[in-house]
């Protein structure tokens, strides 16, 4: 959530509202949401070439190290899905549209922070390498982080201003005042601690007349949170006058802030204040302002969850007004993060939000490559209800097979009716899924991208999903990719297998030195400074980030058929493949580049083959020859609002045994004959 103005208010009297702490030896509940954008924007990272996951792991590692060190032991708590009422869905859409202002300011030189697309994913594969605690929420996380934290007795981290209302046993320490870079000793011991501050409700109280803490939710409904903005408490605020107290410049600059906390003071508790609230508009609206207001206070009481439960002992019980009767598989998968907020928000909601990246903002946004990945994702929920009600699922009308998406168009935002595509029928309970043969799942995640199990035979496992989103990505003449896009992306994915080179144990790892002179070449063109953004090589691969994103989030909604690659480090660098974009149109080629390291330039080769044999001719054929070459058209495995459409020949392996798909047929025809149970 989000106060309006409290943050900086009660940092403006920091030496009133704040003490200062060691800290060291102690349980902490961390905002996960909180904490990653605020390791994103304050790590003075590369915001404009879409990533660079390996410096960002770098920050979240050092993070963390820090609190180890401290013997500090966090918990992190991450946001899940949009609230089953959908009461965000303004304010979400206001923070789009200035995202997009601020991606466009960085697509043009300017400043602005925009989070790269991967960057929750990165998040969570680190929070799993160093073992830290974590759990998705099933929606937004606030009331569950207060309640675990008073159940603790600990201290809770975020930047959300909603933590200073809380009623916290142990505080709130903002994010921007925790020096976790600053460690210090404790003098004549090797103990270390974090230098904190830490926010004292007791001390806002009493700075305005011992004030009764149960009215600061009243207080922040009135100012202005995520979940309210009615025209109605502006009326208010413009009948009452507000008492400001001293007068400032800091009173003026928080006008509204200093006055409701004044005005509201003078009540001894809620109904007092709220009735005077309502005496102030007219009749016909009390009613309904009050059960609104009323309803938004709620959200600042404890809330039902029991997190303790699931980090002692691996269950976490989904309130009854938020589940919608999903099956207990895709309930355990969200609160592991094992699915990602947009399955929540669209088995739910059947609205999800497509998030701008730094594009080039004159051409379509780049997740319209991605559309018939997230067909086939609505495909396979379509059958779940979207939302709770007295009403049986069963006696409701049948619901259309479409989803809603919120969108870049031009510098703004829209919202689009997609349909779903309409998969065989064992695919349509959500509850039975995970049944099916890994054989058939496996078909479904490869015919949705496009590519030939066979394809990818000699790609290594970690490696076989980021090829196979690869081989669609340049299938889509929408992505206009050209030649030194593909080979700088290869090259990129190159970084972890060099890696995992230097630094096997294996006496048969290959000798020389030449993986380490690659990997320092690589990374010299990284860290290459005064590097121009180019518009449409950003888009191209902005395109190839969603189609991964799409491709992880369905291949986790199918249980990993393909294995989860590894995004943290040595996946995809924006820096790294703009930059080898620009070497490789001016002076370097692949070949001077991998000549130094014969392992390195087989794998690459066998990487480029794979997505060769899938691209257009154009895209990997000198001029003059394309129009010779392929000129057979590859069909698609379905269109996007059509069933049963014809298939192409496909095979793929299981268990060391080739399959053949000989005849071209419906879909359903495909995975019947591919099961082998």
């Amino acid at each position: 959530m989000g106060i309006r103005g409290l943050m900086s208010f009660v940092e403006d009297h920091i030496n009133e509202f704040f003490t200062d702490l060691k800290l060291r030896d102690t349980k902490i509940i961390i905002d996960g949401y909180a904490l990653f954008h605020r390791l994103c924007f304050s790590s003075n990272l590369e915001l404009r070439y879409g990533g660079d996951y390996d410096s960002f792991t770098d920050v979240v590692e050092k993070f963390f190290e820090s609190l180890f060190a401290c013997k500090i032991c966090p918990y992190v708590v991450l946001d899940g899905g949009c609230d089953i009422s959908d009461k965000k869905l303004n304010t979400l859409k206001d923070r789009a549209r200035e995202k997009i202002q601020m991606a466009h300011s960085l697509s043009v030189g300017g400043g602005g922070y925009v989070c790269p697309l991967l960057i929750r994913e990165v998040f969570i594969q680190v929070l799993i390498k160093l073992r830290v605690r974590f759990v998705q929420c099933f929606s937004e996380a606030d009331r569950d982080i207060m309640t675990l934290a008073n159940h603790w007795n600990c201290p809770v981290l975020s930047s959300d201003s909603d933590f200073c209302i809380f009623d916290l046993k142990s505080g709130f320490c903002p994010l921007n005042s925790f020096q976790w870079r600053n460690m210090n000793t404790i003098k004549g011991t090797r103990d270390c601690y974090i230098p904190a501050k830490c926010f004292s409700l007791d001390a806002l109280c009493c700075h305005f007349g011992n004030m009764n803490k149960v009215l600061l939710p009243l207080f922040a409904v009135l100012c202005g949170n995520d979940h309210v903005n009615l025209p109605v408490v502006e009326t208010f605020l413009s009948k009452v006058c507000l008492p400001l107290g001293a007068p400032s410049s800091k009173g003026r600059r928080h006008h509204r802030v200093l006055g409701l906390l004044n005005w509201l003071s003078r009540f001894a508790d809620p109904t007092e204040a709220l009735d005077n609230v309502l005496k102030h508009l007219p009749r016909k609206s009390r009613g309904t302002v009050k059960k609104l207001l009323c309803g938004s206070m709620g959200e600042y009481l404890q809330s039902q969850g029991r997190l303790q439960d699931f980090f002692q002992h691996g269950t976490y019980a989904c309130p009854d007004t938020w589940n919608p009767g999903l099956p207990p598989w895709v309930l355990a998968a969200l609160a592991r993060g094992q699915l990602s907020p947009f399955i929540s928000d669209a088995l739910v909601l059947r609205r999800t939000i497509l998030h701008t990246q730094v594009e080039n903002m004159q051409r379509p946004n780049a997740h319209r490559i991605s559309l018939p990945i997230r067909q086939v994702i609505y495909g396979l929920l379509v059958n779940t209800p979207p939302h709770p009600g007295n009403v049986a699922w069963d006696a409701l009308p049948p619901q259309p097979p479409a989803f809603s998406e919120v969108e870049r168009i031009n510098k703004n935002i829209k919202t689009s009716i997609v349909g779903a595509v309409e998969l065989p029928k064992d695919h349509s309970d959500l509850s039975k899924l995970t049944e099916l043969s890994l054989a058939r799942r496996q078909i479904l995640l490869l015919e949705t991208l496009k590519v030939k199990q066979s394809i990818l035979d000699p790609i290594p496992a970690a490696l076989k999903l980021p090829i196979a989103v690869s081989c669609y990505w340049v299938q889509h003449t929408e992505a206009k990719a050209k030649l030194h896009h593909l080979q700088a992306l290869l090259l990129g994915m190159l970084m972890g297998p060099l890696h995992a080179m230097i630094n096997s144990p294996d006496e048969e790892a290959p000798q020389g030195g030449g993986a380490e002179m690659l990997y320092e070449e690589l990374q010299r063109v990284k860290a290459q400074p005064g590097l121009r953004l180019d518009l449409d090589t950003a888009h191209v691969f902005c395109q190839w980030q969603c189609c991964l994103q799409m491709g992880l989030y369905l291949n986790q909604l199918l249980s990993t058929p393909l294995p989860e690659p590894d995004l943290t480090r040595r996946l995809y660098s924006g820096s790294l493949v703009h930059g080898l974009c620009q070497q490789l149109l001016t002076s370097a080629s692949v070949e001077s580049l991998l000549h130094v390291c014969p392992e390195a330039q087989q794998l690459y080769e066998h990487m480029f083959s794979a997505t060769r044999s899938c691209a257009p001719a154009e895209l990997v054929l000198p001029k003059g020859k394309s129009k010779k070459r392929r000129q057979k058209k590859r069909r698609t495995p379905w269109s996007e609002n059509r069933v049963g459409t014809t298939l192409n020949a496909r095979s793929w392996h299981e268990g060391g045994n080739r399959f053949e798909l000989l005849m071209v047929g419906t879909l359903e025809e495909h995975m019947e004959a591919a099961e082998l149970e």
